[in-house]
Parts: structure tokens; C-alpha cells; sequence
């Protein structure tokens, strides 16, 4: 009959696409994942997650904390942690993260020279990204936050499907062409059945620093308005300071070097509200 031969096809066709999915299998010795995403590039998400990593440590305090740069081409975890130099490698081949702050490094960037391009196609980036989740040495962590390159192609498919991811943060600015791609970061780690712990609004208002008059510069709630639509929830704003640009571009993060602002105050809320949406982590 028809529906007989409907069956067949469907199920060999389900057997073909899932032999050619990677199994996810964990990172050695790395307890969660927590991928930090945006679709449009010069949001601030890497500023984010840098950040976010190093008040993950504050909070958490018992806890080993790294950080994983996956922006193949454009790595800025190396300048925003203030490291420089090549990994070395352990007795197993395996290569051993840079350290500053108390969290452990790892990034294209201490592999290649500081201002060479890296003109690569398609499977050299993937052979890149599978190279720095499998063949480096990250000791034993609770979080492993892994700053993503913008966009929704190859390198986050690639870490999506690779390895089991406890939940995505997607940084959006409130601008209609930031928020458009946004909502497709969304749907992507949607699609590939990672769970969005919630939205973080970045450069959402602009204070003077002489009459401290307010300008909301990118738009006011933009990624309100999305978190609405999309059913997610924002997990706090931070605000468009001088002070967040300069500290991270020194590489003395403002949680660092001004933790009482109001800057360092605003990452630390959402770091709780990411801990606290978290599932309960293996033992």
C-alpha cells in the first residue's frame, strides 16, 4: 500500500539525516556550557561575555570559570583579557588554556599572528572550532562560556551540534537591524533544540557624563518588544558608557577595575539571573 511505502521512506530518510549528524558528546572534564550569541556583529557580545565570565567567578566564587573565544575571525578575548602568547601543550598534545583573572583562555587569537586575516573558507573554520572544543585541556569546570562569531552559520551549528549546551544568551542593541537579526539567532538555537535562557538589551541608554541627561541612542525597548514576541525573557540593559569600552579595551574589564559603577552592577544582575536559569549542573 501507499501508506506502507510513506513509512519506509520517512524512516529511511530519518535514519540518513541522523547519520549525518555529529553525536553531541561533552567537553572532558567541563561541566556546563553557556554559549553567548548575537545576530548582527558590533553589538557588544563579546564585551558581554568576557565580562559575564568574569563575574560568573565573583559569583560563584567555589567555582572554575573559562572562556572560549569561537569568533574564528574575529578574536577579541585575547585583548580583552589582557593575554598574549601560545598555549603550551600538555604531554597528551592537548593545548593548555592562558590564564588572567583566575579564568582559563582559549582563542584563535593566540594562534595565529595579531594582524593576520584569517582568509579560510568553510572547512577550515570548522576544523579550527573543533580543534579548540576538543583539543584543549580545561582542567575541571563548572562554566565554560563560549563567546560565538555573529550570524547563524557554520561555527554555531557546528557547536550546537557537537556538544550538549545548557543554554544560549543571545545581546542584542534596541535597533530594528540588530533586533532582525536577533530574533534569527533565536530561532536557530531554537531549531537546534538549545534552550535561550533570555535576552540582554547592551548601549540601551546614554547618560552625559556633564548634565546626566538620558538618550536612548538605539532606541528604548526594542529588545523588550522582541523578548514579547519571541516569549523569552530579558535578563537585564546595559547601558552605552565610555567606561565599559575603555576598561575592556585596556583589558581590565569594568567589573574589575570599577566594581562599584554602575556598569559592573548591571553585568552582575544578569550573571544571577543566567545562574539562576540554569538546569542543575551534573555533580
Amino acid at each position: 500500500s501507499f501508506s506502507s511505502g510513506d513509512d519506509a521512506l520517512t524512516d529511511r530518510r530519518a535514519r540518513i539525516l541522523s547519520r549525518g549528524l555529529p553525536k553531541q558528546k561533552p567537553i572532558e572534564g567541563v561541566k556546563q556550557v553557556v554559549v553567548v550569541a548575537s545576530g548582527k556583529g558590533g553589538v557588544g557580545k563579546s564585551t558581554t561575555a568576557d565580562i559575564l565570565t568574569i563575574t560568573f567567578l565573583f559569583l560563584t566564587q567555589t567555582k572554575e570559570v573559562g572562556l572560549l573565544d569561537a569568533d574564528i575571525y574575529g578574536p577579541s578575548i585575547p585583548n580583552m583579557m589582557n593575554l598574549k602568547g601560545n598555549p603550551e601543550l600538555t604531554s597528551k598534545n592537548l593545548m593548555r588554556p592562558l590564564k588572567n583573572y583566575g579564568i582559563a583562555c582559549m582563542s584563535m587569537g593566540f594562534l595565529i599572528e595579531e594582524a593576520a586575516p584569517v582568509v579560510w573558507r568553510g572547512l577550515m573554520v570548522m576544523q579550527a572550532v573543533e580543534k579548540l572544543l576538543r583539543q584543549v585541556d580545561w582542567g575541571q569546570l563548572d562554566y565554560l562560556v563560549i563567546d560565538m562569531p555573529p550570524g547563524t552559520g557554520d561555527v554555531q551549528l557546528s557547536v550546537s551540534q557537537n556538544i550538549p549546551i545548557a543554554g544560549a544568551v543571545i545581546v542584542s542593541t534596541p535597533q530594528d537591524v540588530a533586533l532582525l537579526d536577533a530574533h534569527k539567532g533565536a530561532e536557530m538555537f531554537r531549531k537546534v533544540h538549545v534552550p535561550v535562557l533570555g535576552l540582554v538589551q547592551n548601549m540601551s541608554v546614554f547618560q552625559c557624563p556633564k548634565c546626566k541627561h538620558e538618550t536612548h541612542i538605539f532606541g528604548a525597548d526594542g529588545v523588550r518588544d522582541l523578548a514579547k514576541t519571541l516569549g523569552l525573557d530579558i535578563l537585564g540593559d546595559i547601558p552605552l558608557h565610555v567606561n565599559i569600552r575603555e576598561t575592556c579595551d585596556s583589558g581590565q574589564p569594568v567589573v574589575i577595575s570599577q566594581p562599584q559603577s554602575d556598569a559592573a552592577k548591571a553585568y552582575l544582575k544578569i550573571a544571577v539571573e543566567i545562574v539562576r536559569r540554569l538546569p542543575v549542573a551534573p555533580a
